[in-house]
């Protein structure tokens, strides 16, 4: 039988999701707690596969993962989770035909990315988001894979952007990606942003048969997975339980990072003031 889970990853402490040997990867992990529990007895016959590859530091609320298991009794979210990592959990299970692939049959794909405000102009931005929305030649927004050339058009269906407190959120929407694409194109609309780049610059990037510039990615750590859609959509069972597990566990983080970071304005020091003290 064929299993398809969707999982979450904090993925500060993780070397990317795809496997590679002596490094902490998310489909290591996951593979040897299925080994673990009994879920599956061989890794090459259990074929574990995922909806998509996420860099190291990258996290995820909803990646899908498949594997054949001859023990689905055993793959249920709440058993899993007992011996996954803290920064990593299962929260839904579907039972998916043999043929089905996480990642080819993915219809969509919404990712989020975070950065602080600091002194961008909003508006730029926008206007430059609508620049990237459609079919385009994302050449000049990929780290170029010459092991595996392929195709660098892709089609991006939404691309938001909207400041909330003291964070701005840029929402992406495509049929798929290229290695590094969301991270570079938050870095062009940041340069906008922030005044060292224009529109005009925005559409020469996205002409890479007559212009090429290379350009640095966005930091991994503020960027998250949030959803891939298929047709049909799988039959998703959610695990109630594993969803309150982890959102205590998370709430319980906020809170400390709140705190966290309240301290480490602290640190920000103000040579030229006195400290207070009171």
């Amino acid at each position: 039988m064929k299993v398809a889970l969707k999982i979450g990853y904090e993925g500060t402490h993780f070397f990317g999701s795809q496997i590679q040997p002596e490094q902490r990867t998310v489909e290591g992990e996951f593979l040897k707690v299925l080994q673990e529990t009994g879920v599956i007895e061989d890794p090459d016959a259990a074929n574990l596969s995922s909806s998509g590859r996420t860099d190291a530091g990258v996290h995820s609320i909803s990646q899908v993962v498949t594997f054949f298991t001859n023990n689905p009794r055993m793959a249920l979210p709440r058993i899993l989770n007992s011996k996954l990592p803290r920064d990593m959990w299962a929260w839904a299970y579907a039972e998916v035909p043999d043929d089905f692939d996480p990642r080819r049959h993915a219809v969509r794909r919404k990712y989020r990315y975070i950065l602080s405000a600091d002194e961008y102009d909003i508006s730029k931005m926008r206007e430059a988001a609508k620049l990237f929305i459609g079919e385009h030649n994302f050449s000049n927004f990929a780290k170029k894979d010459k092991s595996n050339p392929r195709s660098t058009v892709r089609t991006v269906e939404k691309l938001d952007i909207r400041s909330q407190g003291h964070v701005i959120k840029i929402d992406i929407v495509a049929n798929a990606y290229l290695w590094n694409m969301i991270r570079k194109i938050v870095s062009a609309l940041t340069l906008v942003g922030n005044g060292n780049r224009d529109l005009d610059w925005i559409s020469k990037m996205l002409d890479p048969e007559t212009y090429e510039e290379g350009i640095e990615p966005a930091p991994a750590y503020g960027l998250i997975f949030l959803e891939v859609q298929y047709d049909p959509e799988p039959e998703w069972v959610i695990d109630s339980y594993a969803v309150k597990h982890s959102n205590d566990f998370f709430i319980k983080e906020v809170n400390r990072f709140r705190i966290i970071s309240t301290i480490l304005e602290q640190f920000v020091m103000q040579p030229e003031k006195e400290m207070d003290l009171d």
